[in-house]
């Protein structure tokens, strides 16, 4: 993999909850990119066949064509030495090797840009993008219309009874809610061993018990 030179890399990251924009920023920064003829590559979690198998779309049906992966090493095995941007769908779906990844594309002299959600439907940190936000040099914080009572939205609320922390959906599973609305599970997951705990009234409060392994 070559160095671009004479251009220096970046990371930046568009982050928020779900119908927040997203992906819909996601594509009209690669469409700007486009439009001054740079070259691109655009690559997806393959778990997220929402809409499409392949291409990015966002809920109001934008889309672009991707390559759809399931491991962060991947983008290093099929990302082109000439391509100036790299797009990234879906950063919360990844392993933690995503962070390194794209540290070494930035490196590299590339445009590294990532969109996902940084909290999960519990209102915790999300895969690798905590990590990455802490690592980009530009971060956009995408807020999205809660459903209850139409103020700004940061969280996403799961709607049915599963627990698993990863099941994909939209309308209909997920909704936005406000930091007042926001109803985050109180119980045992069993994905990941961990409790949490939180109590909603004037002073929130969170525990989390992580038995040793």
């Amino acid at each position: 993999m070559q160095v671009i030179r004479d251009k220096t890399g970046w990371i930046e990251v568009i982050c928020g909850p779900m119908f927040s924009g997203k992906s819909e920023e996601l594509i009209r920064r690669i469409r700007r990119a486009e439009i001054a003829r740079q070259r691109l590559q655009i690559f997806k979690h393959a778990i997220d066949a929402r809409y499409d198998s392949t291409s990015i779309v966002s809920h109001n049906h934008q889309s672009l064509p991707s390559v759809a992966i399931e491991h962060s090493q991947d983008i290093l095995r099929l990302v082109d030495d000439k391509a100036e941007i790299v797009a990234i769908d879906e950063g919360q779906f990844f392993d933690d090797g995503l962070v390194s990844v794209c540290n070494r594309l930035a490196n590299l002299g590339k445009r590294v840009t990532v969109a996902g959600l940084d909290l999960d439907y519990r209102g915790l940190p999300f895969g690798p993008m905590p990590s990455l936000m802490a690592a980009a040099e530009y971060v956009t914080k995408q807020l999205a219309i809660c459903m209850v009572c139409g103020n700004p939205a940061n969280f996403t609320q799961r709607l049915t009874a599963n627990r698993d922390q990863i099941v994909v959906g939209a309308q209909g599973t997920y909704e936005a809610r406000c930091r007042r609305h926001f109803e985050p599970p109180t119980e045992t997951d069993n994905t990941d061993d961990t409790t949490v705990s939180r109590q909603r009234d004037e002073d929130t409060t969170v525990t989390e018990d992580i038995p040793d392994r």
